[in-house]
């Protein structure tokens, strides 16, 4: 894992942990056969995912909260 790629991708996704699920899960996409979004010299899938998210190619969005949810969230928020 190329830590420069990393870094770049840590300013577009400051989360840790959202950025690992959205590397992991382009990653995957891209040993199944899907066609990177960037050019890359390295080959490996994770590189090109975090590359992919740095150049803002890959991004997330959180889903719909389910209302049980969301009382649950501001319950243990408080």
């Amino acid at each position: 894992m190329n830590n420069a790629y990393v870094e770049r991708a840590k300013k577009v996704i400051a989360d840790p942990k959202i950025l690992s699920i959205v590397a992991a899960k382009r990653a995957k996409q891209l040993a199944l056969g899907a066609r990177p979004m960037v050019k890359c010299k390295d080959e490996n899938h994770l590189d090109i995912a975090l590359l992919e998210i740095a150049e803002g190619k890959v991004g997330f969005e959180y889903g719909p909260v389910v209302k049980a949810e969301a009382e649950e969230q501001q319950q243990t928020e408080a």
